[in-house]
């Protein structure tokens, strides 16, 4: 049987692509990493973009009960984390995003992306 992944994944990623997020990946990081269970990695084409995609992100979550425990990087608005516990969002500026290169960081993980994409 399949895992069943939590809403708070789908409301986030809906959130990014909203407001036109690109590159939306989802890594199901459960048997890697004790961080957390999912990570969202996504970028935006400028500041103010990374800062509106961080922000309804967080109000779609809030709006569904889902407490924020931390976030980073609201000033610099490069690399800007989001910590629910279970799922972290990072949504970086392009040049960071390919600097810090998560998805080979993380390349372990499982990418179910299209399984959260499919099932909007």
């Amino acid at each position: 049987m399949a895992k069943k992944i939590p809403d708070s994944v789908g409301l986030a990623y809906k959130a990014l692509d909203d407001k036109l997020a690109t590159d939306i990946k989802v890594l199901d990081i459960t048997n890697v990493s004790s961080v957390a269970d999912y990570f969202i990695i996504a970028n935006g084409n400028n500041p103010n973009q990374v800062r509106a995609m961080a922000d309804s992100v967080e109000e779609e979550l809030l709006k569904a009960g889902v407490k924020l425990n931390h976030i980073e990087g609201m000033q610099t608005k490069k690399w800007i984390l989001l910590d629910f516990g279970e799922l972290v969002v990072h949504i970086f500026d392009k040049e960071h995003r390919e600097f810090y290169d998560l998805e080979r960081v993380w390349g372990d993980a499982p990418e179910i992306t299209e399984e959260i994409s499919k099932n909007l």
